[in-house]
């Protein structure tokens, strides 16, 4: 795809990797559509990417009429919708047999329902529409990349929930695409491991230096224009499809 032609979603696109896939996108031409639920960051991230460029849409990734009504306006916005990037997801962290008592539910619920559930609702409803684009190179007729993590594979103690949820993104990567090949539809997802994130760039030093320290090489965290750079070469290459790449800088996670 060629970057110009680039007219995207990218959920979570107000902060972090999302926003930061979003610039790479506007700045290679493109324009974007940012699906979050931070009003508060919205105006700043849709004044630094040109309002020509990008406008916000207050979205639940877990509504499923809300994503169906704003991939609808999206599209509209943007003149046509060939990509989505998903960078929407949360932690939910927690032990399964907490200090004062087991997980709630509602935790795990909640985790699976944005990273993996999410994840799937925003891409079946921008499938739906990409499958009525004209058809370029090979076919292309539109490109899906969703965010996972190392946690899919080595989850720590605490993060049961979340591995689960990133586990889950991982393994619809490929039956997605083999359904979507047909419609001229990739399906890719990203692993990042220990990125530089809001979240991050909040804890101690002394944490920050000693999670750059496990990673072997380079060690020290990644950087959010890293992955909007995968991205990137996702979107370039119509090779890829079905197929989970880990950024990570050949980190395995340690059980805690």
């Amino acid at each position: 795809m060629q970057p110009e032609s680039v007219r995207a979603i990218v959920t979570g696109g107000v902060s972090g990797l999302g926003l930061s896939v979003a610039a790479r996108l506007v700045a290679e031409g493109g324009r974007v559509a940012l699906f979050d639920v931070n009003d508060d960051k919205a105006a700043a991230g849709v004044a630094q990417l040109g309002e020509a460029n990008a406008r916000y849409f207050r979205t639940d990734v877990t509504d499923e009429a809300q994503v169906a009504a704003n991939v609808a306006e999206a599209a509209a916005f943007l003149g046509g919708l060939n990509t989505l990037v998903n960078c929407a997801g949360i932690l939910g962290a927690g032990r399964v047999l907490g200090k004062e008592a087991p997980m709630p539910l509602a935790t795990f619920r909640n985790t699976v329902l944005v990273n993996l559930v999410g994840s799937f609702n925003v891409a079946k409803a921008a499938a739906d529409v990409m499958q009525h684009n004209a058809a370029g190179d090979d076919g292309e007729r539109g490109v899906i990349v969703n965010t996972a993590s190392v946690a899919a594979y080595e989850g720590q103690v605490g993060q049961a929930a979340y591995s689960a949820s990133k586990g889950g993104v991982v393994g619809m990567t490929l039956p997605m695409a083999r359904e979507l090949s047909r419609f001229g539809i990739r399906v890719m997802t990203i692993a990042p491991g220990i990125f530089w994130t809001p979240m991050v760039d909040g804890m101690p030093e002394a944490v920050q230096q000693s999670l750059s320290a496990s990673i072997p090489f380079p060690s020290r965290l990644g950087q959010p224009d890293e992955f909007a750079d995968t991205v990137a070469f996702i979107l370039r290459n119509r090779y890829l499809n079905g197929e989970t790449i880990r950024l990570d800088g050949a980190v395995r996670l340690a059980a805690k």
